[in-house]
């Protein structure tokens, strides 16, 4: 599912018209960007959680050149599935 899949679904659901789910499709995904932005965790019970895991910086090697270089530290957003998400895929493949 894509963007535009999520705003016909909540726009669907909802019954609103696909201009006010895309506002509050819109608005959910830059509340939760501008959190991990932050450094803050989100957590949907039932769904799973992000996170910020943070990488200390490494000496790395250019695959073309061979050439050695200094890989900054940076920090990464991270999903970690819920209890019942994942009891949920796993029964549907099954």
């Amino acid at each position: 599912m894509n963007k535009s899949e999520l705003i016909e679904a909540v726009a669907h659901e909802m019954n609103m018209t696909p201009r006010e789910a895309s506002d509050v499709v819109s608005t959910i995904l830059d509340s939760m960007s501008e959190t991990l932005v932050e450094g803050d965790t989100i957590e949907i019970r039932g769904f799973g959680s992000f996170v910020i895991k943070k990488y200390d910086s490494y000496l790395g090697r250019n695959p073309k050149t061979g050439e050695k270089i200094k890989v900054p530290p940076k920090r990464l957003p991270f999903f970690k599935v819920g209890k019942e998400l994942r009891e949920r895929v796993n029964a549907k493949s099954n």
